[in-house]
């Protein structure tokens, strides 16, 4: 069994390396959203703009000459850019965007792997008071569309390859879509009809910006995000949202100026535009980003040769390595590695403690949404971890666990170990402002001040947070309300598991069974001796109601891009019904995003 304290000790092991957040309770009282605003600059004539804190702060400033990014290439070689050399080509950007007619609040798509032009992208759209909104170049034609659709895309900035694959077939669907900047990865100049060339209009704009008055609530960003059912839905970010991005930066994952971070997550996914460019930046650390998908040797390398010191990745990733045993890791030389965090679903106790085997330190698992905009929930470096929980609520937001009433109301659960669902009280500057002309269905995420998370969960005595599940996940078998999480962690302490995911099958005595799909470690073959050893020891440690009836063995399971399993569509695929949205689906190749 694995103990909830392994982890406790860890904390008071490292408060002597300068952490940022070493007394929880006292800055919880003294934080305030509006000192936490005045540590940025703002914008000399006034406002608030993402680009100018991210980038320009740093470029006018002691900093111009640090690495802001390091991209590695295809074959590994590092490609450095400067604050200052960032700068100039954000500002070439926005440059070209207003000389084509775009301009504030008009929508900047990028369908791109992780290439610089991406990240310049990003900022210089930002700059331009335009709105960023980044596609999985993983997507399949008709998600980009809809997408582009729901979003009115003006404009488009992808690749040659990916436009002849995924856009060209389809431009004329998309009436709104005025320009697409093509990017050649060879570098050679692209000339493809109706299309600009990306490097031929960076090159010849001016590389000095000034950027315009930007209020805090002008839209910045767009994400997109899928419901197990619909259309998706756009959820709309603005410029205050850095606000967030930095201060939880700060706190959730111990980042501080001069550090080597790097977040494996693509921009497509909001993890990989919140802390993937925004949050390093405007702290002022130097950003690794690998061009190339998941191979566990690369990523090993990576952290020894760049000498990463605090490392955002996703369970996926974790339990892929884990595949690998701890003896790898241990032929590499990660000791500038100081943090280590994980977030895209919660983080398996198992995963917890295998960090602790292989890094000598544990993975802090963390909580946050789309529509949260960046880290709500977290496990400080200063603060001792119960593996399996989310953590505490950061300084400036208030969580607690409500359940609903037949009036429509809510009523908050004060007593510990109450199940129900995660809300947040509003406030907080990252919170999404919209979904994209839905305002009812935005709506319906709030009742009074309390943000309804969708998710459900219970706070220990302690006040820390304990994910159960999605609301439409809760398994309901014979009057018990069964997480699968909990099922699944529990799977996991075997040894021959590398990964579960867990279903309600229906049952007409128990309205509900628990159903597992496992998927098993190489060194071990899955046979009905060993499903029966796997439903003893479930069986052992949850009792009979909880532990699962059935057990089928898988290759691998369905996830989103993000890391999450997704449980809805085991569900569909057991039952035979419609699969509903699964453009967020993970593409094999990308198990890290």
């Amino acid at each position: 069994m694995i103990s909830k304290k392994a982890c406790a000790g860890w904390a008071a092991a490292i408060l002597s390396k300068g952490v940022n957040l070493v007394d929880y309770n006292a800055t919880r009282i003294s934080f305030s959203w509006d000192a936490a605003r005045r540590e940025l600059d703002g914008l000399p004539g006034g406002g608030l703009n993402i680009a100018h804190e991210a980038i320009d702060r740093h470029a006018n400033g002691s900093r111009r000459n640090q690495v802001a990014l390091r991209w590695l290439d295809k074959a590994g070689q590092a490609h450095d850019f400067t604050y200052l050399g960032l700068q100039e080509l954000t500002n070439r950007f926005a440059n070209v965007l207003q000389g084509l007619g775009v301009g504030k609040g008009d929508r900047v798509f990028v369908l791109a792997s992780r290439i610089p032009e991406l990240y310049i992208t990003a900022l210089g759209t930002l700059k331009n008071g335009s709105v960023f909104c980044p596609l999985f170049s993983a997507f399949g034609p008709e998600p980009i569309r809809a997408r582009m659709a729901i979003g009115e895309a003006k404009v488009l900035v992808t690749t040659d390859t990916l436009y002849y694959r995924k856009i060209e077939q389809q431009r004329d669907r998309l009436p709104q879509l005025e320009h697409i900047l093509l990017v050649n990865e060879e570098g050679e100049t692209t000339i493809v009809a109706n299309t600009h060339d990306f490097k031929s209009l960076l090159d010849a704009a001016d590389d000095h910006f000034t950027i315009s008055p930007t209020d805090p609530e002008d839209i910045a960003l767009l994400h997109f995000t899928s419901g197990t059912t619909g259309k998706p839905k756009g959820a709309v970010h603005v410029h205050a949202a850095v606000i967030a991005h930095q201060s939880t930066a700060k706190f959730a994952l111990d980042l501080q100026p001069d550090d080597i971070f790097w977040c494996t997550a693509d921009p497509g996914w909001v993890t990989g535009t919140s802390y993937g460019i925004i949050a390093p930046l405007t702290i002022g650390a130097t950003l690794i980003v690998d061009r190339e998908e998941f191979e566990v040797e690369r990523w090993y390398r990576i952290l020894q040769d760049h000498k990463v010191n605090v490392w955002y990745t996703a369970p996926t990733a974790i339990r892929m390595m884990m595949k690998f045993g701890i003896e790898l890791p241990r032929k590499y030389d990660v000791s500038q590695l100081r943090f280590m965090a994980s977030v895209g679903e919660p983080l398996n106790p198992e995963a917890v403690l295998w960090g602790v085997k292989a890094f000598d330190q544990p993975f802090h698992d963390n909580w946050w949404q789309t529509e949260t905009g960046g880290i709500m929930i977290a496990n400080y470096a200063a603060m001792d971890i119960k593996p399996g929980s989310m953590g505490k609520p950061l300084p400036g937001i208030e969580a607690t666990i409500v359940r609903h009433t037949e009036a429509g109301q809510v009523v908050i659960l004060d007593e510990p170990g109450q199940e129900g669902e995660l809300a947040l009280r509003v406030g907080w500057p990252s919170m999404f402002r919209a979904y994209l002309g839905e305002d009812e269905r935005y709506q319906k995420c709030f009742v009074d001040d309390w943000y309804l998370s969708g998710d459900l969960a219970r706070r220990d005595e302690d006040g820390y947070f304990w994910f159960i599940g999605r609301a439409d996940d809760v398994i309901k078998s014979a009057g018990h309300l069964i997480g699968p999480f909990e099922v699944e962690s529990v799977l996991m302490e075997h040894p021959a598991v590398v990964e579960a995911g867990v279903i309600g099958k229906p049952d007409p005595v128990f309205m509900e069974v628990v159903k597992a799909f496992v998927v098993l470690k190489p060194t071990h073959v899955a046979n009905e001796a060993l499903r029966r050893e796997l439903l003893a020891h479930a069986r052992k440690r949850l009792g009979a109601t909880v532990a699962p009836k059935e057990i089928e063995f898988r290759n691998d399971l369905p996830k989103t891009r993000s890391g999450k399993i997704m449980r809805r569509l085991l569900k569909a695929q057991e039952l035979g019904l419609p699969e509903g949205d699964t453009s967020m689906l993970e593409d094999r190749r990308m198990p890290h995003e």
